[in-house]
């Protein structure tokens, strides 16, 4: 009999997570779906293999989660709700002593700054209340640290410079949308770039610095922009001998006119305004008026492409080599009714989640994905739908 989970959050990747959840009882006996609006984790039950409980929760609220916890009595809680909310789930995963495990590290509401130290700094409170925190399983972070891990641990000696490239050469015919939460997404891209290098980090003015890359079997030449994404930080401090670090992601011109035009007039603030006599946040309102990701499912075509390059060596001598993934917008539609962005990132909670449940991953305290063992999650991203394949540069 499979062991009980709590999922909060009802947006695109909890889709995914669930349903690939609801299709392992082995793993997975019983499944609660929990978010603000509990008829989006209605509808999301009614797409899915087998039954699943659902229930509003408020997850910003300590004592709220924490009723619903002991009432369903899970033995892992999967945040998959707003990057805002890590802290108030963790503060209730410890007063009741469960697991926990989510996609991506704290933010907070008032500022576009994301890091680990918030979360690192519940490490002793979790490992003297004896349960454990698994942070980023989504894709990025997640499955490229794992994919940085398994390179290390079969094909280097020491990694001395890590370039993750996150391309969608997708489209989904959209004037102007976003493929995931548009508030998190959009400040994510209009924040300044940063990349680790010789033990500093280094700033770049937001998209300033720019490469063309070919993307493998044929998939085309994309530009690609340097950004700040949180796994650097951690590869930075678990990859030993590293020199450099770099995270870069496709846009498109279209994207980037649009984005250049709402930020010009201040449609991207995360501050709050007057209108007509009440506050408003205007990244906030601009959510409200873009299309939901959710809502890109059935229209996008196309494949999404993310992976790693690495230099490093391996016997004294020099090596770079690129491990990726490339995943189809269309068939993830047809599997579990959401594109690929959604499913890169919901397939690997997923499996983080089985690794936990299965103590295949052991031990108390909070942790970053790269901690662990990687081959039996990389083993599984082959099983449960995202295989990856790895060329030797040289």
């Amino acid at each position: 009999m499979g062991k009980k989970v709590l999922i909060i959050g009802a947006g695109g990747v909890s889709q995914v997570a669930t349903w690939k959840c609801a299709m392992m009882p082995e793993v997975f006996g019983e499944i609660m779906l929990a978010s603000r609006t509990k008829s989006k984790c209605d509808a999301i039950a009614e797409l899915l293999p087998r039954p699943i409980q659902t229930a509003q929760l408020d997850a910003d609220n300590v004592e709220e989660t924490v009723a619903l916890i002991k009432e369903f009595g899970p033995d892992l809680v999967m945040n998959l709700a707003l990057p805002y909310q890590d802290l108030a789930i963790m503060d209730a995963c410890l007063a009741t002593g469960i697991d926990y495990l989510d996609t991506a590290n704290y933010e907070p509401k008032e500022t576009a700054k994301f890091e680990y130290k918030w979360q690192w700094d519940y490490h002793d409170r979790f490992k003297e209340a004896g349960i454990k925190a698994l942070l980023g399983s989504g894709f990025d972070p997640g499955v490229t640290s794992v994919m940085t891990m398994y390179a290390l641990k079969h094909h280097f000696d020491e990694i001395h410079t890590i370039d993750i490239i996150d391309c969608n050469a997708g489209d989904h015919g959209q004037p102007f949308a976003t493929n995931f939460n548009p508030e998190i997404n959009i400040r994510e891209v209009t924040a300044k770039g940063r990349y680790w290098q010789e033990g500093e980090w280094i700033e770049t003015d937001p998209l300033s610095v720019t490469e063309k890359f070919e993307l493998p079997e044929d998939l085309g030449t994309m530009d690609i922009y340097l950004m700040y994404h949180e796994e650097l930080e951690s590869l930075a401090k678990f990859v030993p001998g590293l020199k450099r670090a770099r995270f870069w992601m496709s846009f498109s011109q279209n994207y980037l006119k649009h984005l250049e035009v709402l930020q010009n007039v201040g449609m991207t603030r995360i501050d709050e305004v007057e209108f007509n006599g009440q506050k408003i946040i205007p990244l906030q309102f601009l959510k409200a008026l873009l299309p939901d990701p959710a809502s890109l499912g059935p229209l996008t075509k196309g494949q999404t492409c993310i992976g790693v390059k690495l230099c490093g060596v391996k016997d004294g001598v020099e090596r770079e080599y690129y491990i990726y993934n490339i995943c189809d917008h269309e068939s993830c539609y047809a599997e579990v009714k959401s594109q690929a962005i959604s499913y890169t990132t919901g397939v690997p909670a997923m499996i983080g989640a089985k690794m936990l449940l299965s103590e295949t991953w052991a031990g108390d305290g909070v942790f970053n994905i790269e901690q662990f063992d990687p081959d039996p999650f990389m083993a599984d991203l082959n099983e449960y739908g995202l295989p990856w394949k790895e060329v030797f540069i040289k």
